[in-house]
């Protein structure tokens, strides 16, 4: 009982002496890394006009897709409340940093954006279209694994 005591004397006298940093500056030796412009990188959240600007303007080119981007896309239908999207969206986020000035990463809420997941006959989600700079997009529908997703961009998008 008594070395219990004692126990946790010491640790409370550890507990409560560690952490005295009493002028706000950080104590430690080792510098945080910098961040850097990839560390910011995260998909871009498209809405009916963004879409228009920067991917296909439908409404000028009913018939024929005209693709309006300078770098390949991938464009993530999802929404909140769908785990299977919850569960690509980290995937999503480490493909935009990956691949940041060589394809562009967008996501479109289908809740928000209605008349886009219509357009595009959204059925079921996740729903991720890829978007060559030439050529016709590809529809793939449900979750992948990261090394799919990354398998299309190089052998689809990148032509490696």
């Amino acid at each position: 009982m008594i070395y219990r005591s004692l126990a946790l004397l010491i640790s409370f006298f550890l507990l409560t002496s560690a952490c005295s940093n009493t002028n706000g500056k950080q104590t430690s030796d080792v510098e945080k890394p910098a961040k850097t412009k990839s560390d910011n990188v995260k998909p871009e959240y498209l809405t009916y006009n963004t879409f228009l600007e920067k991917i296909w303007n439908f409404e000028k080119n009913p018939q024929q897709w005209v693709y309006q981007n300078e770098l390949p896309s991938v464009i993530d239908f999802y929404a909140d409340w769908c785990a299977p999207c919850r569960k690509i969206a980290p995937i999503m986020e480490k493909l935009a940093k990956d691949y940041e000035g060589r394809v562009k990463i967008y996501k479109i809420n289908v809740d928000e954006e209605r008349k886009l997941a219509s357009v595009f006959r959204v059925q079921s989600i996740p729903a991720v279209l890829f978007t060559p700079v030439s050529g016709q997009p590809m529809m793939q529908a449900g979750a992948m694994t990261e090394e799919m997703y990354v398998q299309i961009i190089e052998e689809q998008l990148l032509k490696k």
